[in-house]
């Protein structure tokens, strides 16, 4: 892929856009344009968009945390690691690296709508903020393994790029699972501990990256900790995270398959979201009766959450589905 380059950021010539497949093209155009427009000089978006970089109330902590705590059900590890993390980057002036999370667990456990809460306070709601929040979906945007080496240039043009237009950017990386073995590895060089690279300061950046892999161990512990008759608020997080960065590096079915970016310690947080048990189920349907405009039915919820706690056979404690499906389920029983 050829760029021109306007300052430190790269734009994409469109007239170059035949030689990407039409998703990558469509994917990197959208980019493009944002990056052209702001270094126009007869563009409104020019002011908006440097002004949204050097905003002092770049990610709301405090509504983050608030949000974490009252709407993501059954996942206090989670939330207390994420809490940590964001905290630890945003209070630091100049940190030192750029923030990697990495989130595992079964489906319908959360890790998409946690990524949403952040994703959505990272900047004041308008327009503008919005285009600094970057994602990537493995089955749309990275679905043919022999274009690897065209999708390595173009992830790394696309965040150096951005992160040179504004540094507090936010990656998001999901369905990991099904990630090419060794694109992800092209990003490593951005998630180091550097103070620069090629002039591009990468500190403040934020990635965050979605995975199923690690779910199966995930929810082993957490099943042997309730034979064992511990709560899950027993099980030692260091210990989970020592297994996960062991599970997803060795797991050919993880994007992290032998990995660079373990090797490397470059991944700070392994994020555990449990599986959820059938009070967690029962939680999400509420809120989601709530969401749809219908009275909290107790008999509903009752229901609806005794259907989808369907896991082990035997003890039927968790729901392999999560809350993927509560949505569906409220509105053909309402």
């Amino acid at each position: 892929m050829k760029l021109l380059s306007v300052g430190v950021v790269f734009v994409l010539v469109p007239a170059l856009l035949p030689a990407l497949d039409p998703l990558s093209a469509s994917l990197f155009m959208g980019g493009a344009a944002i990056t052209w427009q702001l270094f126009s000089s007869h563009s409104w978006l020019k002011c908006r968009l440097l002004e949204c970089c050097n905003a002092k109330d770049t990610l709301n902590f405090s509504v983050v945390k608030t949000d974490l705590e009252r709407k993501v059900f059954g996942q206090h590890l989670a939330v207390q690691l994420i809490l940590i993390a964001l905290s630890t980057n945003i209070h630091s002036k100049r940190p030192k690296k750029p923030l990697v999370m990495s989130f595992h667990g079964w489906t319908g456990t959360g890790k998409t709508f946690v990524s949403s809460i952040i994703a959505e306070n990272l900047y004041q709601p308008s327009t503008s903020r919005r285009r600094f929040v970057h994602h990537f979906d493995t089955a749309l945007h990275f679905s043919h393994a022999s274009h690897v080496h065209l999708y390595k240039e173009q992830l790394q043009d696309w965040i150096r790029g951005n992160v040179s237009a504004c540094p507090r950017s936010l990656f998001i990386f999901s369905e990991m699972d099904q990630m090419p073995h060794g694109l992800i590895d092209s990003i490593t060089p951005f998630l180091g501990y550097h103070e620069e690279m090629d002039g591009v300061y990468y500190g403040k950046a934020i990635f965050i990256f979605l995975n199923n892999a690690g779910g199966d161990k995930i929810t082993e512990i957490a099943l042997d900790y309730w034979r064992s008759l511990k709560g899950r608020e027993d099980i030692p997080v260091k210990e989970l995270q020592h297994l996960l960065s062991k599970e997803i590096f060795s797991n050919t079915n993880s994007g992290f398959f032998q990995s660079q970016l373990i090797q490397k310690n470059l991944i700070d947080y392994f994020i555990p979201f449990l599986p959820l048990e059938y009070e967690h189920v029962k939680q999400c349907v509420r809120e989601e009766l709530r969401a749809q405009g219908h009275p909290e039915d107790e008999d509903l919820i009752t229901e609806i959450a005794l259907a989808m706690t369907d896991y082990p056979s035997e003890e039927r404690l968790y729901s392999s589905k999560g809350c993927k499906t509560v949505a569906s389920r409220v509105t053909l029983s309402t």
